[in-house]
């Protein structure tokens, strides 16, 4: 196997959104570098409050708003539209 073939694995400093740090070994960089994070588990809303808090903004819950009663079942089983 050659010696070239593998990238370097070295120490970095992982600084979180609100500035705490970790060392952790990685390729990023080189030895001793800083990666800063802009999205971290302390920001993201999938780790604040799940899903549901992201669908509610989202562009799925606009499309289910704008079109909430189309084609809609009544209780009969018809099409609202059939009943005409």
């Amino acid at each position: 196997m050659k010696a070239e073939g593998h990238p370097d694995y070295h120490t970095i400093t992982v600084k979180m959104t609100d500035g705490t740090t970790y060392q952790t070994r990685s390729t990023y960089g080189k030895e001793g570098d800083v990666l800063s994070l802009d999205i971290d588990p302390l920001t993201h809303p999938a780790w604040l409050g799940g899903t549901q808090k992201i669908l509610e903004k989202g562009a799925l819950s606009k499309f289910e708003k704008r079109f909430a009663g189309f084609g809609a079942l009544s209780s009969s089983g018809k099409k609202d539209e059939d009943k005409k």
